[in-house]
């Protein structure tokens, strides 16, 4: 079995020792459009309005994070609230949340030299021109405290719902590493392997992720590729499991060739 992180495991547990305090309200009251974070003094759609593709600024400031992606854990902005379960249930229930939520995901790809394809499969690719994603993934393979950021990322979307888009994110580095050996660092590869691909609560998800990630790390003949990633994605949307026949991610040795 393998030995998680502290926090990945209160993360799958649901943080069996948090308590809901109800006089705090402050991400609600962000993801309202009614509260500016602190430090920076800005409502959350004037963030996605003015910081998009401002790169700069989303790698050395440090505060917005917290604020984009609450968890019911402390960050380093103490400034920010951890999120707390009465605010997650009001949010969740918010298509306007949910949304703003998406557009936070969004900003945070761009800057990482990737796009959403796809809300409903979670799909990702490249960032197309005239983004140019190849200094986007050399800023990602040289700060690694973006490894923490997509940590923080991935166990919010999971907390509202949105675990198709870890699915999405995750299985897309994958097939960036296997194919064409892009965000292929020792560092991005510990903590993909172990942070990232835990950050489902999903357990089979969970499982299949860390099986296929498993199968790349072997080396062998096993290419995750291209044409893979989007039927497996496809097939999540369509069955509701990432597995099925032909199953890529726990057996067979399926590389480029349809099934």
């Amino acid at each position: 079995m393998q030995d998680l992180p502290l926090d990945i495991q209160e993360f799958l547990d649901q943080y069996p020792e948090a308590r809901d305090d109800h006089t705090q309200s402050k991400n609600v009251e962000f993801y309202s459009n009614r509260l500016r974070c602190r430090p920076d003094n800005l409502l959350i759609e004037e963030i996605h309005k003015l910081w998009l593709g401002e790169y700069d600024k989303l790698e050395y400031k440090h505060g917005y994070i917290q604020w984009l992606f609450p968890i019911r854990e402390y960050g380093m902005n103490y400034e920010s609230q951890p999120l707390q379960l009465h605010e997650l249930e009001a949010l969740r229930q918010d298509p306007d949340a949910i949304n703003r939520l998406i557009d936070s995901y969004k900003l945070m790809l761009d800057f990482y030299g990737m796009r959403l394809v796809s809300v409903e499969t979670g799909q990702v690719d490249r960032a197309l021109p005239p983004r140019n994603y190849a200094p986007r993934y050399k800023n990602l393979l040289r700060s690694s405290h973006n490894n923490l950021r997509i940590s923080r990322i991935l166990k919010c979307l999971s907390e509202f719902g949105l675990e198709r888009l870890n699915a999405g994110f995750l299985l897309h580095v994958l097939n960036e590493q296997s194919e064409w050996k892009e965000l292929n660092s020792p560092v991005i590869r510990g903590s993909m392997d172990r942070w990232w691909g835990n950050c489902l609560r999903n357990a089979q998800e969970r499982a299949w992720i860390q099986s296929t990630i498993a199968k790349v790390r072997a080396g062998d003949d096993f290419v995750f590729t291209r044409e893979t990633y989007e039927r497996v994605l496809g097939r999540r949307l369509e069955t509701g499991r990432l597995d099925g026949d032909g199953d890529e991610g726990s057996g067979g040795n399926d590389s480029t060739s349809n099934s």
